[in-house]
């Protein structure tokens, strides 16, 4: 098998294993070996409910204008796989893909991999062969049998502990909490974020001899009006701008950003100027990301019930005077109704629309869980995001108006799309079905 193009590996990689997700390290591991993949650089990998793609690319950008030659994988994408893997802040161009999954190809003989592991080791390979500096990878499900979890992590971090994936994480926190703490290593630095860690993961740590390091705890933060401190016991706190990245919650992205450098800097010293720099330069597509202005036009991937109270807070601390237009799509397998119950206070007219995709919810489905959190008005469905958000765009009634993209990875990138191809057409398409409130 010799792919030509991207697409071709893309397309042949998808259908080597007969499941998208099948956890387990074993594979892995076995091809690990066969490729001889034993990096030399520190590597970060940071797990985590949400917050994890903010955390990797604060550290990107700061290690990066600290001189260090930085790999970062991070997943999913939004528009092209090549987002996926980053060296030196620039994606990996499309011959780099193909050598190293041509590499994976030859040493994996007759394992079938998943996409994810495929992907997890053509990516550790183009970092062992481009010699970088250090490795940031970004867990993709749970934690303790996630494929990045093959590679030993000098420092681990986790973000937070939420309720999601509970067909393969289970549906408590404390399942979860375990869960995410399988990247902790012995005698190597643990951060954790999360305000109230579950004693599953504290469990885990002590159980490994992993260094754990919690915020409120071993350090934290503080919050002031124009400037934000971390703090670090034995140590002067440091004053620092807010992140480019929005939201309250960043401060705790940040400041596990902050701790794991701090963990790491006698292998990986950063000068102050190159924190305040990468704080202020790191950016995340389709987080609080804002495409337009007059009307507003905010995406989100919000697609968990922690992620949807983020974006809740979110639009209320940037309050508007105009009407707040939802472009409103999910994946069925998610807590639907709690995220609707969250966001509905701040929604004045909801557009739904199918993903086509296997695990895609339909409109009239996303209907029926807004009638039945009590949301009443009138609700249009459309064949899918890119249409609800041009409905949108034609009926914003004034420049103080916003609109909302919010509820999957596939309902971003589909705005994103349009946004590429037309960013200045107002046409009017009709909703597929409209449902006004009897």
């Amino acid at each position: 098998m010799n792919p030509k193009t991207l697409s071709h590996w893309l397309a042949h990689i998808e259908r080597l294993h007969p499941t998208v997700i099948d956890m387990g390290l074993e594979r892995v591991h076995a091809v690990k070996r066969a490729l001889g993949l034993a990096p030399s650089f520190p590597v970060i990998i940071v797990g985590g409910t949400n917050g994890k793609g903010s955390t990797c690319a604060m550290l990107e950008a700061i290690l990066a204008e600290a001189g260090y030659r930085v790999g970062c994988y991070t997943s999913p994408h939004l528009l092209r796989y090549h987002e996926r893997v980053r060296i030196d802040r620039r994606e990996a161009s499309d011959r780099e893909l193909r050598e190293s999954f041509a590499e994976v190809e030859r040493a994996r003989g007759d394992l079938a991999l998943t996409y994810f592991e495929f992907g997890t080791l053509a990516a550790m390979t183009l970092f062992v062969q481009t010699g970088v500096d250090v490795a940031i990878l970004e867990v993709g499900l749970g934690g303790r049998l996630d494929a990045v979890n093959a590679f030993d992590a000098d420092c681990s971090i986790v973000t937070s502990v939420d309720i999601d994936h509970v067909a393969y994480l289970g549906n408590t926190r404390e399942a979860i909490g375990f869960e995410k703490a399988g990247i902790f290593r012995c005698g190597k630095p643990a951060i954790c974020v999360d305000a109230a860690p579950p004693k599953s993961l504290r469990a885990h740590a002590a159980s490994v001899g992993a260094d754990l390091r919690e915020i409120g705890r071993d350090f934290g933060y503080d919050a002031r009006r124009l400037n934000w401190r971390f703090q670090r016991h034995g140590a002067d706190p440091l004053v620092l701008p807010y992140p480019r990245l929005r939201g309250a919650f960043q401060l705790s992205n940040a400041s596990a950003a902050m701790a794991a450098l701090d963990a790491l800097h006698e292998r990986l010293p950063v000068p102050e100027a190159a924190i305040r720099s990468g704080l202020l330069n790191a950016s995340v597509a389709g987080r609080f990301q804002i495409l337009r202005h007059a009307p507003t036009v905010i995406v989100d991937v919000a697609h968990n019930p922690h992620a949807a109270a983020a974006l809740a807070q979110n639009l209320e601390s940037s309050n508007t005077i105009g009407r707040t237009t939802a472009v409103f799509a999910m994946l069925a397998d998610k807590d639907i109704e709690s995220v609707i119950g969250l966001l509905k206070g701040r929604i004045d007219t909801w557009l739904v629309a199918d993903i086509h995709e296997p695990r895609g919810a339909t409109a009239a489905h996303l209907t029926q869980a807004l009638r039945a959190q009590g949301v009443g008005g009138q609700i249009d469905e459309f064949e899918n995001p890119a249409l609800a958000y041009r409905h949108a765009l034609a009926h914003a009634d004034s420049a103080n108006d916003r609109i909302v993209v919010f509820g999957s990875f596939h309902t971003v990138a589909d705005v994103l799309r349009e946004e590429a191809t037309s960013p200045a057409r107002l046409t009017r398409p009709q909703p597929a079905a409209s449902h006004a409130c009897a």
